[in-house]
C-alpha cells in the first residue's frame, strides 16, 4: 500500500474508459428455495458511475458482497482485473460508543500511519478538521467523508459503496454525490454504488441498474427511467415526473451542506462528463 495520495498521481492521465475493471458473469444465488440473485450480468468500467437501484430485498447488497468476494455465488464468477485495488464503504459501521475513538485512528487500522496520506485523504473528502475528532461527536455526512477517506487510502482502482449517503439529510446527499462525481474525475477509478436515492443519483450517476433479483433493466438514467420494469417498480415513468435534479459544480457544500466556492479546482458550471451509451435491455426471465 503506498503512503500517500500525492499530486503526481492525482494528474495523471485518464486511462480509456473501456477499461473493465471488474466483471460479474451469470451470478445466481439461493438461501434455502428462496432465489436471492438470478443470472446477473454486470461490468464496471474504470471512469464510470454505475448505481445498483431496486427494492427493499431486491438482493443489492448480497450482489455489493459477491463483488467483494465476500461471498460466494451458487453459480457464476466474478472476474476482477489484474492487481485491482478496491475501496468499500459500507452501509454501517458498527462502532463501542464506549470506546473513544478518533478519527486518526479510526483511519490507521486501515494500514498507515503516515500523518500526511491521513490528511491527504482527509482533504480530498472535505473533512479535514476531523482528523483529531472523537468519532462519538461527528455527524452522519461527517462519518460518510471519513469512511470515503480511508477508502481512498488504498488509492483504489474501483470504489464499491453501499447506501454512501445512509444518515444523511437531503444537502448532505447531493454534496456527497458531487464529491464522489470529483472522486471519480479525478482519480481515474470507477464506482459501482449502491442507492435508494433515485431523484439525486439519477443525476449523478453514469449508468444505472435496476435489480429485483433479477436484472430488471440497464441504460442510462434517461433511458431507465422510461423502461417498463422501472416503472412498475417506482411508478415513475416520465423524466418529468421523476424531477431530476442536476447538480451543477460552480461550489461545494461543507460538512454541514453549507455552500461555499468550489475548492477542488472545477471551473465554475463544469460537469463530469458522462457516458450515456449504453441501451437499456430486458432480462430473460425463461
Amino acid at each position: 500500500m503506498s503512503e500517500s495520495v500525492t499530486s503526481t498521481q492525482i494528474d495523471k492521465p485518464a486511462p480509456e474508459t473501456t477499461d473493465a475493471l471488474i466483471k460479474l458473469n451469470n451470478i445466481s444465488m439461493k438461501r434455502g428455495d428462496e432465489v436471492i440473485l438470478e443470472r446477473i450480468n454486470l461490468t464496471v468500467s474504470r471512469n464510470e458511475i454505475v448505481t445498483l437501484i431496486g427494492p427493499n430485498g431486491a438482493g443489492k447488497s448480497t450482489l455489493i458482497k459477491i463483488a467483494l468476494k465476500l461471498i460466494k455465488p451458487d453459480q457464476g464468477s466474478v472476474v476482477a482485473a489484474e492487481n485491482l485495488n478496491i475501496g468499500y464503504v459500507p452501509q454501517s459501521v458498527n462502532l463501542d460508543e464506549s470506546l473513544p475513538v478518533s478519527v486518526q485512528r479510526f483511519l490507521e487500522i486501515s494500514g498507515t500511519k503516515n500523518s500526511i496520506a491521513l490528511m491527504d485523504a482527509l482533504h480530498h473528502v472535505g473533512a479535514d478538521k476531523l482528523l483529531g475528532k472523537s468519532l462519538r461527536d461527528i455527524s452522519g455526512g461527517e462519518m460518510r467523508r471519513v469512511l470515503l477517506a480511508r477508502a481512498l487510502l488504498n488509492e483504489p482502482d474501483l470504489l464499491i459503496l453501499d447506501e454512501p449517503t445512509s444518515g444523511v439529510d437531503i444537502s448532505g446527499q447531493t454534496a456527497l454525490y458531487a464529491l464522489i462525481q470529483w472522486i471519480r474525475d479525478t482519480f481515474h477509478c470507477g464506482v459501482l454504488l449502491v442507492s435508494h436515492n433515485l431523484h439525486i443519483v439519477m443525476a449523478a450517476t453514469d449508468r444505472v441498474v435496476c435489480l429485483n433479483r433479477h436484472l430488471c433493466c440497464s441504460g442510462t438514467p434517461q433511458d431507465v427511467q422510461q423502461h417498463p420494469e422501472f416503472v412498475s417498480l417506482f411508478g415513475l415513468g416520465d423524466a418529468g415526473e421523476l424531477g431530476i435534479y442536476r447538480h451543477h459544480h460552480d461550489h461545494e457544500h461543507d460538512l454541514h451542506g453549507d455552500v461555499h466556492e468550489n475548492v477542488h479546482g472545477a471551473e465554475p458550471g463544469d460537469e463530469p462528463a458522462h457516458h450515456n451509451n449504453v441501451e437499456t435491455k430486458e432480462h430473460d426471465h425463461g
